[in-house]
């Protein structure tokens, strides 16, 4: 690859978006990570989290136009996948710049979300079991009260997000989607091929062992695949536009 491209990441609800961080010696040289941090976490840890999920996705699509000039891909896993889509769909207004794909992890698609995920997880205990459940939250985070109480109040922010999401039933992104999922998380099949709905371009859905957090549990291998799909992808948009002067 000649240049890089630049591939914005999206945490999962109740998580940093450092997560990531480890990546940048794994990929390509080519492939830029750019971790995406929310409010209340990480280093914006003396921010309120924002619980309204298009007030979000106006804010992150704002705060990240620097770093979305040039040829660039939105990555997101679980509720990060939920923003992904938020933001490729924002970002269709007029005169703004489209991302080369759309990659989502480990979530339903955004018509075929369960209204229900969240209707009984409002209090700390409800939401530790749901932790416990998805697994991917480091042991020392449970045993430590500073850590739990951090996690659950951004867990539970995050929620109110994905719950106030809102399907409107848009054309097509105009762009590929890559979908990848974990053959054992419990989220249904047919749930994620749905996805293929929302593909305006090529679309692509890999499956991995694992979970929720298969992502971790095969890292290697799905990152090889990761950069095999965003490869192909920058490598045909390349062409079209050599074609096209």
């Amino acid at each position: 690859m000649e240049t890089s491209v630049s591939l914005l990441c999206l945490p999962c609800a109740g998580a940093s978006a450092t997560m990531y961080l480890r990546w940048r010696p794994l990929l390509p040289r080519w492939i830029r990570i750019v971790p995406v941090e929310l409010p209340g976490r990480g280093s914006r840890l003396a921010e309120s989290p924002v619980e309204d999920f298009d007030s979000l996705v106006a804010q992150l699509c704002a705060e990240q136009a620097e770093a979305m000039r040039g040829e660039f891909a939105i990555f997101g896993h679980s509720m990060g996948a939920l923003l992904a889509y938020g933001m490729a769909c924002r970002l269709r207004s007029p005169g703004r710049a489209l991302p080369v794909a759309l990659l989502a992890s480990g979530a339903a698609a955004p018509s075929r979300r369960d209204p229900g995920r969240f209707a009984d997880k409002t209090d700390d205990a409800s939401l530790i079991a749901d932790l416990r459940k998805q697994g991917g939250t480091p042991e020392e985070v449970f045993t430590s009260a500073e850590l739990m109480r951090l996690t659950l109040d951004v867990l539970g922010a995050d929620y109110r997000v994905c719950e106030g999401f809102r399907y409107a039933g848009e054309a097509p992104l105009p762009m590929p989607v890559h979908v990848f999922a974990g053959r054992d998380d419990d989220i249904e099949a047919e749930r994620i091929y749905a996805w293929s709905a929302e593909a305006g371009g090529a679309f692509s859905l890999d499956w991995f062992g694992g979970g929720h957090f298969f992502i971790r549990q095969q890292e290697t291998a799905f990152l090889a695949v990761l950069s095999q799909r965003l490869g192909k992808v920058v490598a045909r948009d390349r062409h079209a536009s050599h074609a096209l002067a």
